[in-house]
């Protein structure tokens, strides 16, 4: 048997313990080469957006291949440490160090190079359903075409071969300094006492507590000023609850005889500090690297769905164009808007409104004047309640926008306004919002009586609102209009705004954003399991040694099943748990900054999570517990 054939066969014969890192490297060479292949297709040359996709797609590819990099690092540290004892015996029997670390070098060249191939293979695979997958969540609907990823598939190789090969050079200094005897003891030798700190277990308490309380309290811009002092206290909070507080609470609890000697508790918590203070620092990773994760996700999401909602809310109407009644080109623009949905074969409903503008004593010197029955067909028609206005009363109306709260009613102490044009004079008695009208500045709605007894006026606003349910068509109508009627912005010639149309330029210029960090947080979160999934199996032989022994004395299958199951899901939930606290903390804060309910999509969010790790204990457990039981029974 030759060096390279005796390196080969010990990738095979240790694939119990490699299995979780080639399968999660071969996730992220998958999704660094998904991203490379839309990042480099020639469709998005032709999107408006396509430059800024693209961008946004490189970036994804260098944020994973970091975090590939210290993936693989830890990973390969664990996976050695694990087999010290096999490298003891190897030492013992006459190899050499510069032996050994060409054994690591090679078996390390061989898992990455396989995972390069199979991630690009199955990348290659459904690239086609990624392609259309990106489509969707784009809106670029026939846009991205199969074609060979030439410069995806030699970006993917190089990028990952460089990676394994720098890793190779530097994992075995993991084992540089240990003699014979600590090697060939491997994880037999004994462990200290762990040390516990009160000051620093209540520290760790009040930091959280500091962090949450800041994070909470917030409101408006304050949250922003919160993010970085909110960030350190409850990152240094974390790190403190993983390495101090919990091993205290574990101390407290044993002094309870009646909750350690009932059961199977005396042998769950004899070593239970030692599993925390082992497994701290990866409780603590696990935790922020997926508190990262649901806060981005929960974040991309949440705005996504305020931004759209906003866009519909505040603008109730497919189509609504506005200018004032001496602006020369109305009448041609107005009927140009009704020609092209006519052609379209896009039935509608049109609302006319007339404001008659008028100088005032208020700050904000002029004023527009609704007449109420015009007002009432309006906000009819998109979901609000009528009103009425008697005598020379007057109802303000604000503009309902999202993330803003509603405005109070009107106090005695407001007055009348002066209307100068009209040499006459209304009082507001009531403040309400209301969205259809197309302005973000307070109009006020007169009785018609009122209205129409006013002979003069400053101007005029004309309002066209053409109201259709055939939403697919009137978003390709839209973009046909919007590029014709381009000024669309407030204070020019006139107003014209697209409802539908401007939801299609929201989900491709978000949805590019959603896609890639989407996508990354799923890999933080895969790696953030991964990371439990090898400290687990590190002591799947001490607990061998540990279970096989205990069952002479007379422990049974099934609380061997239990306190197993209570072991993994502790090490599972906890630092989990940690970080959907995190997030929901992160998640209030943001609501409490845009004055946005984010509940609905915080509950997804963790919850999908929650769930997704639910299905890997669930997996895991029964392997280990298998595992355990063919050595113990």
């Amino acid at each position: 048997m030759t060096f390279r054939q005796f390196a080969f066969h010990n990738v095979f014969r240790n694939k119990r313990i490699y299995a979780a890192y080639f399968l999660s490297s071969v996730f992220s060479v998958l999704m660094f080469f998904a991203y490379a292949v839309f990042a480099f297709h020639p469709g998005l040359d032709d999107v408006a957006i396509g430059s800024a996709v693209s961008r946004g797609l490189h970036v994804a590819e260098g944020i994973i291949f970091a975090y590939s990099f210290f993936f693989v690092l830890f990973s390969m540290s664990s996976f050695l440490k694990s087999r010290k004892k096999e490298l003891g015996l190897l030492v013992l029997h006459g190899m050499t160090n510069g032996q050994m670390r060409r054994m690591i070098f090679l078996e390390n060249l061989i898992i990455g190079l396989t995972s390069i191939f199979t991630g690009i293979g199955i990348g290659l695979i459904f690239t086609k359903l990624m392609l259309l997958l990106a489509e969707q969540l784009l809106g670029l609907d026939g846009l991205l075409n199969f074609y060979i990823p030439t410069e995806a598939l030699l970006l993917t190789f190089g990028s990952f071969l460089l990676l394994f090969m720098f890793i190779s050079f530097f994992t075995v200094s993991v084992l540089r300094g240990n003699e014979l005897i600590t090697l060939i003891k491997g994880n037999k030798m004994p462990k200290t006492e762990p040390k516990v700190s009160k000051t620093l277990a209540i520290l760790s308490a009040l930091l959280l507590t500091a962090g949450y309380t800041i994070a909470l309290s917030a409101r408006g811009v304050q949250v922003s000023f919160a993010l970085v002092p909110v960030t350190l206290l409850v990152i240094a909070g974390t790190y403190f609850f993983f390495t101090q507080l919990s091993m205290f609470i574990i101390n407290q609890m044993k002094k309870y005889r009646s909750l350690i000697w009932k059961n199977t508790n005396l042998l769950l918590f004899s070593d239970l500090a030692y599993r925390v203070k082992d497994n701290a620092r990866t409780f603590f990773l696990v935790s922020i690297i997926s508190t990262v994760a649901f806060s981005a996700i929960g974040t991309l999401v949440g705005f996504k769905s305020m931004l759209e909602n906003s866009i519909k809310e505040e603008n109730p109407f497919p189509f609504v164009y506005s200018a004032m009644d001496d602006f020369e080109k109305r009448t041609q623009q107005q009927k140009l808007i009704e020609t092209t949905l006519s052609e379209d074969n896009i039935s509608y409903d049109k609302i006319s409104i007339t404001a008659l503008v008028q100088t005032t004593n208020t700050p904000d010197d002029s004023i527009k004047l609704v007449k109420q029955s015009e007002y009432n067909k309006m906000t009819e028609a998109a979901g609000y309640k009528p009103v009425t206005i008697s005598a020379n009363h007057a109802i303000r109306v604000h503009h309902k926008m999202i993330g803003k709260p509603i405005t109070p009613d009107i106090n005695n102490s407001d007055g009348t306004i002066q209307l100068k044009e009209a040499g006459m004079e209304i009082n507001p008695v009531k403040a309400i919002t209301a969205s259809g009208y197309p302005i973000y500045s307070p109009y006020y709605v007169v009785s018609d009586s009122f209205y129409h007894s006013i002979n003069k006026s400053k101007g005029k606003q004309i309002v066209s609102i053409y109201d259709t349910t055939d939403l697919s068509a009137a978003t390709q109508a839209g973009e046909v209009l919007s590029h014709k009627l381009p000024q669309s912005n407030f204070g020019g010639d006139y107003r014209f705004f697209a409802r539908q149309f401007q939801i299609e330029k929201l989900n491709q210029g978000y949805g590019a954003i959603l896609f890639v960090g989407l996508f990354i947080g799923v890999i933080f979160f895969v790696g953030a399991g991964s990371f439990l999934y090898f400290r687990l199996y590190n002591d799947l032989e001490e607990d061998k040694r540990k279970f096989k022994a205990i069952s002479k004395i007379g422990l049974s299958e099934q609380e061997l099943s239990r306190v197993l199951t209570i072991q993994i899901a502790l090490l599972f939930f906890v630092p989990i748990i940690v970080a959907i606290i995190h997030g929901a903390v992160a998640l209030t804060a943001l609501q409490h900054m845009f004055h946005y309910s984010l509940v609905t999509e915080s509950v997804l969010v963790l919850g999908a999570f929650f769930v997704i790790q639910l299905l890997y204990f669930l997996f895991i457990r029964a392997s280990y517990i298998k595992k355990v039981k063919d050595a113990v029974l």
